[in-house]
């Protein structure tokens, strides 16, 4: 779910990481790719932990290095419906909101004013804010298939091509010692146009009953951004975290 929302804020700055192609192995046998997923699963703490928890909540900080960037970042997830908002205070710029109430999709910057999503950029969100996102639940992604196993991010990784409900597909990395995934591959719609993210994931670190990454580094359109996040918890949301702001209401008919 962090990644999920993390994806959302990496698409306000509009960051493209050109991960270095990577040799295959094709001498090696290739896991399943649900086998990969539920050893990822077990290995940041079970299914039955992950479905336990109906909402999080997570802090951290966003940089930009390039450009001396650094701020602080919020985030929120919900499940039933799935529902998430990210909020960023970026220095010079003022504060940016993105969210989806589970059936509107928006953003609200000083940049762009109020904006709202339609058609795949909101069909998108909805699944970017899928909350069980790390089950991969053939519901929402029909097909998963393991395509090799390669380097990314310097590490031996089994590479897995994941197909979403709205007919897009992307590309993920699980670490073969830890069985934990190192990151993905994302192509998302924008207003900027069709956009190629590159994400990785690592130092995770418990809270409660589940591991998460704390460090995401994301890269699109020869821009980096690192979120770190530095707190998390769980079932202690409001609804009212959701809801649109006023700015944003005023669009919706």
């Amino acid at each position: 779910m962090f990644l999920r929302v993390a994806t959302m804020a990496a698409l306000l700055f509009a960051p493209l990481y050109a991960q270095a192609p990577a040799k295959a192995d094709p001498a090696a046998a290739l896991p399943d790719a649900r086998e990969i997923i539920n050893r990822h699963i077990k290995a940041v703490g079970g299914r039955e932990a992950i479905l336990g928890h109906k909402s999080l909540h997570a802090k951290g900080t966003l940089s930009i290095p390039a450009s001396s960037i650094n701020g602080p970042i919020e985030l929120f997830g919900a499940a039933n419906p799935d529902r998430m908002v990210v909020k960023t205070s970026v220095p010079g710029i003022g504060e940016i909101i993105e969210g989806f109430d589970g059936s509107h999709a928006w953003s609200l910057s000083p940049l762009t004013g109020p904006m709202l999503k339609i058609g795949k950029e909101l069909s998108q969100t909805k699944l970017d804010a899928d909350f069980y996102s790390e089950l991969r639940d053939p519901k929402k992604y029909p097909n998963v298939k393991t395509l090799e196993k390669t380097t990314f991010d310097g590490r031996p990784c089994y590479k897995v091509a994941v197909t979403r409900i709205d007919g897009s597909e992307d590309v993920d990395y699980y670490d073969v010692a830890t069985g934990l995934k190192a990151g993905s591959v994302n192509t998302r719609e924008s207003p900027m146009g069709t956009l190629t993210l590159t994400s990785t994931e690592g130092d995770y670190k418990k809270f409660g009953n589940l591991l998460h990454a704390t460090k995401v580094t994301q890269k699109v359109m020869g821009v980096e951004q690192v979120i770190t996040l530095v707190s998390l918890e769980y079932d202690k949301v409001a609804a009212s975290a959701f809801a649109p702001p006023a700015e944003i209401k005023a669009l919706i008919k």
